[in-house]
């Protein structure tokens, strides 16, 4: 008999005239229907609420996790060729060092001059002027420029010039201009020379 009712519910039952204030006289399976349907869209606001949040959060802990295995790859490459980074900054350091020990200090630039001067004069150059020009500061040095005029032959300017790249000092030559003057075949040459003193950093 319940059976029978339950079927004639069913069957004179219409979606269009559901009236949500009399749901207890409802038939068995439009309240079921109407149970799924609240547990989906419960489920579904929970998934985009909570599990739609743990994803992104997961998203963002395997990014890190790549971040940290890139990390940890490069530290442990550093750690197993620690000894050569040891022997390559002391060999580093090495070179540094010696080449800061051939500039010159303040209190040595005139003396370098001398020095460019005797070079000249043991080439068979007359030494017309040898002129300081301002100095000029960088990041890590001080460029030093002066220029040389001086007078003689060819060979003798050869020999000069490369007097002054054996010297233990480092002076570097550019922009030079040769002529030849009136006298007895003599040629007259113009240099710029440069010299640089390493700038004590600030700590």
């Amino acid at each position: 008999m319940a059976m029978n009712e339950t079927l004639e519910q069913i069957k004179n039952f219409d979606p269009n005239n559901v009236d949500f204030d009399k749901m207890g006289v409802w038939p068995l399976p439009a309240k079921i229907f109407v149970l799924v349907l609240l547990v989906i869209i419960i489920f579904s606001l929970t998934y985009y609420v909570k599990i739609s949040d743990l994803h992104d959060e997961l998203d963002v802990v395997k990014a890190k996790e790549q971040t940290l295995r890139k990390t940890y790859e490069t530290k442990s490459f550093e750690a197993a060729n620690l000894d050569a980074y040891r022997a390559q900054m002391d060999e580093m350091d090495k070179t540094f060092k010696s080449l800061l020990s051939r500039l010159p200090s303040d209190a040595q630039v005139p003396g370098l001059l001398d020095d460019i001067g005797a070079r000249g004069r043991e080439s068979g150059l007359t030494i017309n002027a040898t002129t300081m020009e301002p100095e000029k500061s960088a990041e890590f040095y001080i460029e030093v420029p002066f220029k040389i005029n001086v007078d003689g032959g060819y060979h003798d300017m050869g020999g000069f010039v490369s007097g002054i790249a054996a010297m233990p000092r480092i002076v570097t030559l550019h922009d030079y201009t040769i002529t030849r003057k009136k006298d007895a075949g003599l040629l007259n040459m113009q240099i710029s020379a440069k010299t640089y003193k390493y700038k004590t950093q600030e700590k």
